[in-house]
């Protein structure tokens, strides 16, 4: 692949007009895309807003960490697999693979008499997420032309936007009339649907572009890389657990202490040969793409991923109310995605300088928040601040996405969007597992400066990304 452009690689259009996203050639394919992450946008908004009611009836708010990191640590293994596979075979088995696991996660959540099962239900859909969103992202790079990719990824985020209006309302109105069971079994109603649209455009992928990917035999380094993730995943299920454990006032506090321990250690052991060489160090290309992905997570994850709890628990609202928050996130992300896709910012703006812009404002914009949580501001200025931050991550997270396919060769791009998912999700675990440990420490006596601290700790990611964004191209 080239690289001596920051831009994705336009035909010559000279002679042709230029194709369209939307054309009868490409229809299919948009649809389908569009269908399956408006199913997946809808599930993340409604679980995040009915997480704190089910942790509550569940008796298991002390382990809203863990439930939160269970998705995440289960993520990172099959993205590892996702990429593999999809290799081998192509994008259409595994992802018809992750929406049948979807469907099972869903009912195995909604049914939960425990907080442990509830537990096992979130580890099993992140499987679901690892094999879907690989397969998702392979199968949209292999059936478009490289310039269409930033069109595509714009309307990723735009699918977004509805399940963001309603799926908070939704899931709130759910649970008032039913219980927050229903709010897990609601997405299931939306899968046929979803995969009739989606069938098309699977169809539509060519054999030589799609599953004759796996023609290639896989090499001894690409068959072991499976444990360096599982040992990835079991630190950041020791460290997620071991919070919970440690800061209880039961007789397991040594074993939360001792998980927390070798947690850590298992994270240092195997950190480095989880993700390619050259990551931790930021070394230019692919590698300090992904650690900007990482960082990018943390930054945003780490603000986002608690406002749902900080409003219900420090402004006493409700999870329609709290679920506020997520609308913004989503009308904004796919603002600044929809910016990101213009040709004019394509031209003008490479990579770097996108991703430059959307980190400073998710620094300048998650200051509302941490506001917020104090209560400083209002709840209008506070999410003013976020709709700005949300802007940013619209503007930096397509563009990291791109990056991945263009500096990665055809037949290597299942292994890179799995490396890259894996630095995402490793993230957001890492900001899971240290604010589930401080809210484990602290869940009877919870106040907005636990948040703030949280927040503003996330927020320091963005700074550091925004000193390693020239080193994208190699």
């Amino acid at each position: 692949m080239t690289s001596t452009a920051d831009v994705p690689t336009t035909p010559n259009l000279a002679d042709d007009p230029p194709e369209r996203l939307f054309s009868a050639k490409h229809l299919p394919v948009a649809v389908g895309i569009i269908a399956l992450v408006t199913l997946g946008a809808f599930e993340n908004r409604a679980t995040i807003s009915i997480m704190p009611t089910a942790a509550r009836a569940l008796d298991g708010l002390a382990w809203f960490g863990p439930a939160n990191a269970a998705s995440m640590v289960t993520f990172m293994v099959a993205v590892v697999v996702a990429g593999r596979w999809v290799d081998r075979v192509g994008s259409r088995t595994v992802l018809l693979a992750g929406l049948a696991t979807f469907a099972v996660a869903q009912v195995v959540t909604a049914s939960a008499p425990s907080m442990a099962v509830f537990i096992a239900g979130r580890g099993l859909s992140g499987v679901a997420e690892g094999l879907i969103d690989v397969s998702t992202l392979v199968f949209a790079a292999r059936a478009l032309p490289d310039h269409l990719r930033a069109k595509v990824f714009a309307t990723f985020a735009a699918a977004w936007i509805l399940p963001s209006l309603l799926g908070p309302g939704a899931a709130g109105a759910a649970e008032a009339l039913v219980g927050w069971r229903l709010v897990f079994l609601l997405p299931n109603a939306l899968l046929l649907p979803a995969l009739l649209l989606l069938l098309p455009g699977l169809r539509r992928v060519s054999v030589r572009r799609d599953e004759g990917a796996g023609t290639e035999v896989p090499d001894a380094g690409r068959e072991k890389a499976l444990l360096p993730a599982l040992g990835l995943a079991t630190a950041v299920a020791l460290l997620s657990v071991g919070g919970p454990l440690a800061f209880d006032d039961g007789d397991h506090r040594l074993a939360g202490l001792v998980s927390l321990v070798v947690g850590a250690a298992a994270l240092v052991a195997t950190i480095r040969a989880a993700l390619p060489a050259g990551t931790l160090t930021a070394a230019p290309g692919i590698p300090s793409v992904i650690a900007l992905r990482t960082l990018l997570v943390i930054a945003f994850g780490g603000v986002g991923g608690y406002l749902p709890l900080m409003l219900d628990v420090t402004h006493d609202v409700g999870p329609a109310l709290a679920g506020i928050s997520l609308s913004v996130t989503g009308v904004f992300w796919a603002a600044g995605s929809a910016i990101h896709s213009l040709d004019a910012v394509q031209r003008r703006l490479d990579a770097a300088a996108r991703v430059r812009l959307g980190l400073a404002l998710i620094a300048l914009g998650g200051v509302g928040p941490v506001l917020l949580s104090l209560e400083l501001v209002a709840l209008v200025p506070g999410l003013a601040g976020w709709a700005l931050a949300a802007t940013g991550m619209g503007l930096s997270s397509p563009s990291l996405a791109t990056e991945i396919f263009t500096l990665a060769p055809e037949h290597e791009q299942g292994r890179a969007t799995a490396a890259s998912q894996i630095g995402a999700s490793l993230g957001s675990a890492l900001t899971t597992a240290g604010g589930g440990a401080l809210i484990a420490a602290r869940h009877a006596t919870l106040d907005g400066g636990v948040f703030a601290v949280l927040m503003g700790i996330s927020l320091g990611a963005a700074v550091v990304g925004l000193t390693l964004t020239q080193r994208m191209r190699p």
